[in-house]
C-alpha cells in the first residue's frame, strides 16, 4: 500500500493518479473532509486527518508500506513558518512510530539552516529529522514550481499584467509538478535508489519575463511583467494576506534565491514539462 500525503495538491494529485494507472493500491491523505471524493476520482482510497494528530497519522501510515511526504503549506495569514515546522515533527514523529519501508520526501532547491526564512529552513529540518529514522529515505529537491504562477492567471486576464519579486530578466530553474509526480512514482515504485538529495528540473530555466510571454501566448493578448522592487516587498505581500512574521519570512527566502547562494546540481534530473506547455494547460483548466 502507498500513502501520498497532500493527495490532492498541484503535486500529490498528480503522483495519486500515477500510482493508481501502475494499479498500485494508494491511500490518499487530505485534511479536508470536502476532497474525499477527488481522492476517490483520482482511484485512491481517502483519509481525512489532521497532520498535527501524530496518534491517529501513525495509525494511517500503518496500513502502508511506503510514503510520500510533502508537508502541508502554513497559514500565510498566520505564522506560517512556524505552523510547518509543527507539522514536519509531527509527521516525522509518526513516521518514527510506524511500520513503513520507504518514504520518498520533496524538498525544494536552496534547503538550509535558518529560522524565518521560509520553506528553506522548514525543509531542510525536515531532510535532516528524516536522515535520522529507520526507513529508507529519499529525497527530491524540486526547483521553483510553475505551480507558483497559477495566482497569476486573473490579472494576466484582466490586466495584462503578471506582478513579480523577482527581476523580470532573473532566470531560475522551475518545473512542473506533473514531472516531480513521475521522479517520486519511480522512486516509490523502485526496489532500490540512493538517498539523493535527487534534484529535478524542468527542460531550462525561465524568467518571469519568460512567464508572461508564455501567458501571452495562451490567451492570445499582451502580457507583460510588473517587477515589485525590494522596498516594496512586505507591503505588497500584505496586501496580499500575508501576515507580518509570513512576509518577513518570504521576504527574506526571495533574498536567499536571488543570491543563489546555495547548493546547486551539477547535472539536475530533467523534466519533460516546458514552461509554456504548463502555461497552456493552465489556461484550458481556467476556462
Amino acid at each position: 500500500m502507498y500513502i501520498v500525503l497532500g493527495a490532492t495538491g498541484n503535486i500529490g494529485s498528480e503522483l495519486t493518479k500515477l500510482l493508481a494507472q501502475k494499479e498500485k493500491k494508494v491511500i490518499g491523505i487530505t485534511h479536508n473532509k470536502d476532497r474525499i471524493q477527488q481522492i476517490e476520482h483520482l482511484g485512491a482510497r481517502p483519509a481525512v486527518v489532521d497532520v498535527r494528530d501524530t496518534e491517529k497519522l501513525t495509525q494511517i501510515f500503518n496500513k502502508g508500506q511506503r510514503l510520500f511526504l510533502l508537508n502541508p503549506p502554513g497559514d500565510i495569514s498566520k505564522n506560517a513558518s512556524e505552523q510547518e515546522f509543527k507539522t514536519v515533527d509531527s509527521i516525522i514523529k509518526a513516521i518514527e512510530n510506524s511500520n513503513l519501508e520507504k518514504v520518498v520526501a520533496e524538498s525544494t532547491y536552496g534547503a538550509q539552516v535558518g529560522n524565518n526564512i521560509g520553506d528553506l529552513g522548514v525543509l531542510h529540518h525536515m531532510e535532516q529529522s528524516l536522515a535520522r529514522l529507520r526507513p529508507a529515505t529519499i529525497i527530491i529537491r524540486g526547483a521553483y514550481y510553475m505551480s507558483n504562477w497559477n495566482m497569476a492567471i486573473e490579472t494576466a486576464k484582466t490586466e495584462g499584467k503578471i506582478y513579480s519579486l523577482f527581476p523580470p530578466d532573473f532566470r531560475i530553474p522551475m518545473v512542473a509538478p506533473v514531472d516531480i509526480a513521475r521522479l517520486a512514482a519511480r522512486f516509490l515504485t523502485n526496489e532500490v535508489d540512493t538517498a539523493g538529495p535527487h534534484y529535478v528540473e524542468g527542460p531550462q530555466d525561465y524568467s518571469p519575463k519568460d512567464v508572461s510571454c508564455a501567458f501571452a501566448e495562451a490567451l492570445d493578448t499582451p502580457v507583460q511583467t510588473v517587477e515589485i522592487k525590494p522596498d516594496e516587498w512586505l507591503d505588497f505581500l500584505m496586501k496580499a494576506g500575508f501576515s507580518e512574521e509570513s512576509a518577513e519570512s518570504m521576504v527574506n527566502m526571495i533574498r536567499l534565491t536571488l543570491k543563489q547562494d546555495f547548493e546547486k546540481p551539477k547535472s539536475p534530473i530533467r523534466g519533460e514539462t516546458s514552461l509554456q506547455q504548463y502555461v497552456d494547460a493552465l489556461i484550458g483548466l481556467s476556462k
